[in-house]
């Protein structure tokens, strides 16, 4: 019988205590803000950008093995996009005039 595969998000329900327990280690490692969300979204632009189609012991096997420096990587290119949306929104509040000191 071959095994079912299904969209990530479709097995999403039944891994909060994989996810958990990644949480759990990264928060040990020194990532103490971290939360399911961070891994979930980390997983979904990392490890699967490309196939999304996987059968539940794919989806656990990838939770359970994602690494610190993964992790690190995707909060890197995070803070790396914010802090480009705020200084659009900086330049959009000025009307891409630079600002003026006083």
């Amino acid at each position: 019988m071959e095994p079912i595969k299904k969209h990530v998000e479709t097995w999403r329900p039944e891994l909060d205590h994989v996810i958990q327990s990644k949480v759990e280690e990264l928060t040990l490692l020194g990532y103490d803000e971290v939360t399911h969300e961070d891994v979930w979204f980390c997983l979904n632009q990392k490890v699967w950008r490309k196939n999304k189609e996987l059968t539940l012991h794919e989806v656990v096997q990838d939770i359970l093995h994602m690494s610190d420096q993964l992790f690190m990587s995707y909060l890197t290119v995070q803070a790396q996009q914010d802090t480009g949306n705020l200084m659009e929104h900086i330049e959009a509040l000025t009307n891409g005039e630079p600002e003026q000191t006083k």
